[in-house]
């Protein structure tokens, strides 16, 4: 097995353990709506998740572990691929925005101010920010 392979199968495990994890939240209350259909169809697109997993890990989801970011920057980056998607897809309704702040929950952010976080993200991406700027207007929320 060449690095290469090794690198790959890492990263789409990562990519599968990431999916995962937001399927167990958009399945905390029991169902997926169409609308959180939806959304996962477009994030199993964009990680790169089979047709064959993208059905096991809707099946098994609990069986992958949630390994939420430990780095402050790379939350940032995840909420900032999110925030994005929904945006680019014209879906920010309010089942969008909820999925969003439970999806940011989960990336590790705090639940009392996740509301918050997300309607800034949101606005930054309606902005047309880069992910720099993204970052730091985030980071320099609270100062």
């Amino acid at each position: 097995m060449s690095i290469s392979d090794l690198f790959d199968s890492g990263f789409q495990k990562r990519n599968q353990d990431h999916f995962a994890a937001i399927v167990r939240v958009a399945m905390s209350d029991g169902v997926i709506t169409d609308e959180e259909r939806a959304f996962l169809d477009r994030l199993a697109r964009r990680l790169d998740i089979s047709e064959n997993d993208y059905k096991e890990i809707l099946k098994d989801y609990n069986t992958h572990p949630i390994n939420p970011p430990t780095s402050y920057d790379v939350r940032l980056e995840r909420l900032f691929d999110l925030a994005r998607m929904v945006y680019a897809d014209n879906i920010k309704g309010d089942e969008q925005v909820i999925l969003l702040e439970k999806l940011s929950i989960g990336l590790g952010f705090n639940a009392d101010n996740a509301k918050y976080v997300v309607d800034k993200a949101l606005k930054l991406v309606d902005g047309g920010v880069d992910i720099d700027t993204f970052i730091d207007e985030i980071k320099n929320m609270n100062r």
